[in-house]
């Protein structure tokens, strides 16, 4: 018996409705019962990894003080949706057997606990080294042992300085006040020293003052607050140390693009798709549209300003603490990415007929990872060094050690910037090819030649910007955000996503429910549009916290009219 058309709503609903719904795949999308439950999952997983997370994935590349709220945050709102997940997996039947979104779902959790769990172990560690050995809040430390400590160190600094009021006399080893029936050797005087001791340790050593009660958050003077400062400096020592902070960061790079992947694999079990042998079809659509829609957002953080320090953000290299940073040119990035993707795929563009005879279009598929393969080649060896100085030795042969001040023998201004066009070029005929691909119906065909035509669009938009950066490369450390750039961006990540969506099993269902290209085409677009609003407000987030953190100080040099 058909799932799908066993669950189909209730009452007098329609035919037509009732027929759409049993032509489509079995899936939970076909399900009426407890779907509340499904959408409140669907909200509260959307809510967590696409809202909460990159604050929190912001404020901590900012270590700012609100980055534990904001990854404690994320956890409860995750933890939310879990809960609605795994009630509703239970109350109903399995429609998705052994699929990968449970295990791909709990381990990527998992992940994002250690992640908070490391960067909560890192804080409470730092925060500790400042803390002398003879005493630690987390001990408890009677007046009168204090005031016996006040005796004996002659209330003198841990660097050998003495406290302000301390005059010196009667700190030294034979000295007469040790001996004495002084007021200092007395317990009337400890109401007097202890507020000087107190101030001391809190004041100078930077342990309860206002600004690091701030940043400590709500976790201050809590239960946990005292168990993490307890036990974080013996969890954490030596080589620990560095490989938590390693870890950590690692993590904190890729955790997004752990959470995408849980949501790729929860729309596919929750539409049922990619089943038996079409998993490989799938698989196929899903990464090089992921890829493409990365891709994407990298070329957008590139117009706000990431990587500036690297000269990526169409801006050349600044000198930090005396230092260039010698780190390839983003196109170098792109032409080794756009290289290891042809090199790999190449092997596996027949995985899904594996044993079977090589159809037109696997010959095709493979001929566009050869071109990848080749153009990504040839890009690297634009941006080499090496290899443009030794396609220079004619002109140089030619050079006279007499004129060689001149300026006609100077470097051209355009190579302080690089302007490889292998990287556009591969993506343009990628989308001309697939422009024209020859489908199985007519709305794969048209899908296809939809995420065709926005990569085509982002090749010539990359193309603007070369010819604006060849008319006037840039001068300044700040980024030059070229507005050819956002449309560059905006085509990747738009195709991207219905590159993933033109896969053989999305395709059947569109047309079993009665829907034409030009629906995925309009939902891309919007979702497309609200994604990377959102990434330009979270990396003006992390703006705004390093500036508030005080890690720059920088003044503003926005003017509001």
């Amino acid at each position: 018996m058909n799932m799908a058309s066993a669950y189909i709503g209730h009452g007098n609903s329609t035919s037509n409705s009732t027929l759409a719904v049993s032509l489509g795949p079995t899936s939970y999308f076909s399900v009426a019962e407890h779907a509340g439950l499904m959408y409140g999952h669907i909200s509260l997983m959307v809510l967590a990894w696409v809202v909460v997370l990159p604050v929190a994935v912001m404020f901590s590349i900012a270590r700012s003080r609100f980055t534990i709220p904001a990854q404690t945050s994320f956890l409860l709102v995750n933890a939310f949706g879990l809960l609605t997940g795994v009630i509703y997996r239970h109350q109903t039947p399995d429609l998705y057997e052994n699929n990968s979104h449970n295990k791909a779902g709990w381990a990527v959790t998992w992940i994002a606990v250690a992640w908070v769990a490391m960067g909560l172990l890192g804080r409470y560690k730092k925060r500790t080294k400042s803390v002398p050995a003879t005493i630690r809040p987390s001990q408890a430390v009677d007046i009168q042992a204090l005031a016996q400590y006040q005796r004996v160190q002659g209330l003198r600094m841990p660097d050998g300085g003495r406290w302000s009021r301390d005059s010196g006399q009667g700190t030294e080893r034979d000295s007469a006040s040790l001996c004495s029936d002084s007021r200092s050797h007395s317990l009337e005087s400890v109401p007097q020293d202890l507020p000087e001791i107190r101030d001391r340790y809190h004041s100078d050593e930077g342990f309860d003052d206002d600004e690091d009660a701030e940043k400590r958050g709500f976790l201050h003077n809590t239960a946990v607050d005292r168990l993490l400062s307890r036990n974080a400096p013996r969890t954490a020592f030596g080589r620990v140390t560095t490989v938590v902070h390693i870890l950590y960061s690692v993590v904190e790079r890729f955790i997004l693009i752990l959470g995408f992947l849980g949501l790729a694999s929860g729309a596919v079990v929750y539409g049922g798709i990619f089943r038996g042998n079409d998993i490989f079809g799938g698989l196929a659509h899903f990464v090089k549209g992921g890829i493409f829609f990365w891709y994407g957002f990298v070329a957008l953080g590139r117009w706000t300003g990431c990587f500036s320090e690297y000269g990526w953000a169409w801006n050349t290299k600044p000198s930090i603490n005396g230092r260039i940073s010698r780190a390839p040119s983003a196109e170098f990035a792109e032409s080794f990415l756009i290289f290891s993707y042809g090199a790999s795929n190449v092997f596996l563009e027949h995985l899904g007929a594996l044993g079977g005879a090589w159809s037109a279009q696997d010959l095709e598929h493979v001929s566009i990872t050869i071109m990848f393969f080749g153009g990504g080649l040839l890009g690297m060896l634009v941006e080499s060094r090496r290899v443009r100085d030794l396609l220079n030795t004619s002109a140089l042969a030619a050079k006279d050690e007499q004129v060689s001040q001149d300026e006609e023998w100077r470097e051209p201004k355009t190579y302080r910037i690089s302007l490889n066009p292998l990287p556009g070029l591969v993506i343009l005929l990628l989308g001309l090819t697939m422009s024209s691909h020859h489908q199985h119906s007519m709305v794969s065909t048209m899908v296809h030649k939809q995420w065709g035509t926005l990569f085509v669009g982002a090749a010539l938009a990359r193309a603007v910007t070369y010819l604006l950066m060849y008319l006037s490369p840039p001068t300044s450390h700040m980024p030059s955000r070229p507005p050819s750039e956002l449309i560059c961006a905006f085509c990747l990540v738009s195709g991207g996503l219905i590159f993933m969506g033109s896969n053989k099993n999305t395709v059947e269902a569109l047309e079993a429910y009665g829907l034409d290209a030009m629906f995925i085409f309009t939902v891309t677009m919007g979702l497309t549009a609200l994604l990377m609003a959102w990434a330009t407000v979270v990396v003006a987030i992390k703006g705004w916290a390093l500036r508030r953190e005080g890690k720059l100080s920088i003044a503003s040099s926005t003017t509001f009219a």
